[in-house]
């Protein structure tokens, strides 16, 4: 069963930056890509940055040239670099994968962006 882990959230000042992790099961090649999506409080999850096993990336233009997605393959870990931070990206960070037609999720991780 493949199973995603993010890690990396917390409370962060306006300008500041955060780095965000997500472990995966088996060997991320697998994956016809990986994503973050992200939901703020009370709205849609919407989504974040693609990274596909080509290597390819794609950023939502609320986030170009402030976050930037990538991965590692030995740890088997994508991430999501994040700076520049403001107090509209507060909200849950999830990870997302493809497989063979399947689709995988994380449970998210809470990122706060406050003064």
């Amino acid at each position: 069963q493949v199973q995603l882990v993010e890690s990396g959230g917390g409370l962060v000042q306006p300008g500041g930056s955060l780095r965000l992790s997500c472990a995966a099961s088996l060997s991320i090649i697998s994956f016809d890509a990986m994503r973050w999506y992200r939901q703020a409080p009370g709205k849609q999850r919407v989504w974040v940055a693609t990274i596909t096993s080509g290597g390819k990336t794609n950023h939502a233009d609320s986030v170009k040239g402030r976050f930037t997605i990538a991965r590692d393959n030995a740890k088997n870990t994508v991430y999501l670099q994040m700076n520049a931070l403001k107090p509209e990206d507060t909200a849950v960070y999830f990870c997302n994968a493809d497989l063979a037609s399947s689709d995988y999720w994380g449970k998210g991780t809470l990122v706060t962006v406050s003064s």
